[in-house]
């Protein structure tokens, strides 16, 4: 039930697809459970189905015969290798040919038989008319048939989802969990669903946009087939994360808390299949979750943007306005002394030009950095209500739609929004005058607005999922509050007697990650681009630390990546052992730290769901500045035909060690 176009994943080559057994009335319904056909069963099963919310779903326990599918759970166990895999939207373990039964070559498929079975039981005539009779959903292919086997180990899920690609018709998961150990729910791992509001928008047009919070909760149990219809922007799911346990000696008892299921689809008819409607398929994926996602936010997205215009400022020569001693007094309040220097404005600015993106740790003065971390740590001591209506009393907002993202935020001017060391930054530093003529120097750019929002990502519950920017390139600044540790971003040398200079280094380099040959324009009409290579230590997207237990991965990271052109995979597919990563950048959640990315159109950028086992929550605020583009001078080595912003590939990398990172001390 992830967020994928249709079609097996990860082939070498193409196998030829085999006719598909057609069983008997009388060999399907043995298949199943006695007593499922029966008139009284299956009336009672349309009736739940009809009058069920929030939107029409059914449950049905003990589906399949048990010993029939006890032999699927084994055949599974033995034969099919997962590959653990992470997008912005799940994080899970594939099964890697199984994406589609009918791929397999006749060696595979004789290791399982049971496997094929079902398959062959589950999309016979027999039950394709039992699910169409309870959905009401008319006919359904026997033609085509999309079912996989997805294995989630404590710290996996599943993000807020439609199902809408393709053809499908009706969604369905059937749990294959230890039968011997009764699944709890308290584990997670649950199939919830998302209510669905009707919003009228400016043309008239009613949209149905889900509400933040989910109101009903399916529990996984052996042998339970979940199931719904389909339907266009109002079928909105998830898969609650599996929860870690508290010890290796309680996650052994739960037998290792393994939720693996069949998820699967029953599509449409097909072409010269009974039913066959042309068009059908393109209609409904117009309104899909996913072309919304894929879209620009819409009128009833929150929080909606608030961009303030600001007067360029210039001098006569027309460059940058110099910093006076007014305008640092000012920012040392606020801005750690090393970072007001002109040299290390020069190097950073240097770097910038180069890289495109940098981090730099310690921003915050120590006395403003010490009372901010104060109250940020006191905030997250407070207990929040679980309904967003409730939170939503106070001053923090809840973005939504779930599809698109949900975290806490506050916007500048909202009210009953206390006066606070974050209110400053929000409402004080980085819409001012002073911090806009830094940022200028520090990126050698002409900032014409600014939008920002304080975040806070809860454990176990918030995100944003991958969205492309249209438009021309701007600088998006964020600085990292989260107090907590645990979040993959300490850095090795911070016990080296030169440790602040290296961390500093290594943090600017490394954390900026990969660049892929698509590049990214620099804002002034000039594009440069490297090989898909860091030279840097950045610890957070090493494979070394992709690799370590699930307990250690909690999310909150930020990550930009290079839009993907491939529509029969997953938008930001980021972490595989069979593919390689295209990030562009990457960010851990951090304390006091400021990292500022030039994005062009095209790349896609979120923050990865946060997990409940983190130590605490993630604390941001994040900028968007809106620059001036400038025309510039093609470079000596360009060829003529460069001078159009498309620009020649650059193998330098130089590493910036222009400051250090130490923390200041108390004097101003």
């Amino acid at each position: 039930m992830k967020r994928k176009a249709d079609g097996p994943a990860g082939r070498a080559k193409p196998v030829k697809k085999r006719s598909k057994s057609t069983i008997s009335e009388e060999e399907a319904k043995a298949r199943f459970r006695k007593g499922l056909f029966d008139k009284a069963v299956l009336d009672k099963y349309t009736s739940q189905y009809a009058s069920s919310t929030p939107y029409k779903h059914s449950v049905i326990s003990s589906l399949v015969d048990d010993a029939l599918l006890r032999k699927v759970r084994s055949e599974i166990k033995a034969n099919v290798h997962f590959t653990p895999k992470e997008t912005d939207i799940y994080k899970i373990h594939q099964s890697g040919d199984l994406a589609n039964l009918d791929g397999l070559d006749d060696e595979a498929l004789a290791k399982l038989p049971s496997l094929l079975a079902l398959r062959d039981a589950l999309y016979s005539q027999t039950f394709r008319d039992y699910v169409s009779h309870i959905t009401g959903c008319g006919p359904l292919s026997g033609r085509k048939t999309d079912m996989a086997i997805n294995v989630y180990t404590p710290g996996c899920y599943l993000l807020c989802h439609d199902d809408v690609i393709g053809s499908r018709k009706v969604s369905y998961i059937l749990y294959l969990t230890d039968p011997d150990t009764p699944w709890q729910p308290e584990w997670g791992g649950a199939l919830r669903l998302f209510p669905v509001v009707d919003r009228e928008g400016k043309d008239g047009e009613v949209a149905k946009t889900p509400l933040p919070d989910v109101v009903k909760v399916i529990p996984p149990a052996w042998n339970q087939l979940s199931f719904f219809a389909v339907q266009p922007g109002e079928s909105f799911h998830d898969v609650e994360e599996v929860y870690h346990a508290a010890s290796k000696e309680e996650l052994e008892k739960n037998g290792g808390r393994i939720r693996m299921a069949i998820s699967g689809w029953f599509h449409i008819p097909q072409v010269g299949e009974d039913g066959y409607v042309e068009g059908a398929e393109e209609k409904a994926a117009q309104k899909s979750g996913l072309m919304q996602l894929q879209g620009n936010p819409d009128q009833h997205d929150r929080p909606q943007a608030k961009p303030v215009r600001v007067e360029s400022e210039k001098t006569e020569d027309g460059d940058d306005v110099p910093l006076d001693e007014a305008d640092l007094e000012f920012l040392l309040k606020y801005i750690s002394p090393t970072y007001l220097t002109p040299d290390t404005i020069d190097g950073i600015a240097d770097h910038f030009e180069e890289e495109f993106s940098i981090t730099l740790p310690s921003i915050l003065h120590p006395k403003f950095a010490e009372k901010l971390r104060r109250y940020v740590e006191s905030e997250e001591a407070k207990a929040l209500p679980e309904d967003s209506d409730e939170i939503e009393k106070g001053a923090w907002k809840v973005a939504r739609p779930p599809h698109k993202h949900r975290y806490l935020y506050l916007q500048p001017g909202q009210e009953r929004l206390e006066p606070s060391p974050l209110k400053e930054l929000l409402e004080v530093l980085l819409p001012s005058r002073q911090f806009r003529l830094w940022l200028q120097m520090a990126t050698r750019s002409t900032v014409e607005s600014h939008d920002l929002l304080a975040r806070r990502f809860r454990r176990g519950k918030d995100y944003t999922l991958a969205t492309g920017h249209d438009g021309k390139p701007r600088l998006e600044v964020n600085i990292g509050l989260t107090p907590t540790e645990g979040w993959s971003d300490v850095d090795e040398e911070d016990d080296d007697d030169d440790a602040s200079s290296e961390a500093s280094s290594d943090a600017e380099e490394g954390r900026s990650g990969k660049k892929d040959k698509k590049g990214a324009t620099n804002g002034r009409g000039k594009g440069k681009a490297d090989e898909s290579k860091s030279k840097g230590k950045g610890k957070a997207i090493d494979k070394d630390v992709a690799s370590k237990a699930d307990e250690e991965e909690v999310g909150g990271h930020e990550v930009y990546m290079a839009g993907d052109d491939d529509e029969n995979e997953d938008a930001a597919i980021y972490k595989s052992s069979a593919d390689d990563d295209n990030i562009l950048f990457f960010q851990a959640a951090a304390w006091n730290k400021m990292t500022i990315v030039l994005r062009d159109s095209g790349t896609l950028r979120f923050v990865k769901y946060v997990s409940a086992s983190a130590k605490g929550d993630r604390w941001d605020i994040s900028g968007t500045f809106e620059i001036e583009e400038q025309d510039e001078e093609p470079d000596d080595d360009q060829d003529n035909g460069e001078a159009s912003g498309v620009g020649a590939l650059d193998e330098s990398e130089e590493e910036f060690n222009g400051f250090s990172s130490s923390a200041e001390s108390d004097s101003d």
